[in-house]
């Protein structure tokens, strides 16, 4: 699913750089070397940079 049209950024890329960088959406997308357009994908990307740093933080089940 593309969550920024405007840089066809995929969820999945923005799942990938989550565990690898800090900060919000728009640091993100800087290091995937994109830049935010019109902005109405930040609070989703932000949503999902949040939820795949805290499933990084869970144990792993036994």
């Amino acid at each position: 699913m593309y969550v920024c049209i405007c840089n066809a950024i995929r969820e999945t890329e923005l799942r990938r750089v989550a565990r690898r960088t800090n900060g919000d959406a728009e640091a993100a997308y800087a290091a995937l070397g994109k830049r935010p357009n019109c902005g109405s994908c930040l609070n989703e990307a932000d949503a999902i940079l949040f939820e795949e740093r805290e499933l990084g933080l869970q144990p792993a089940a036994a």
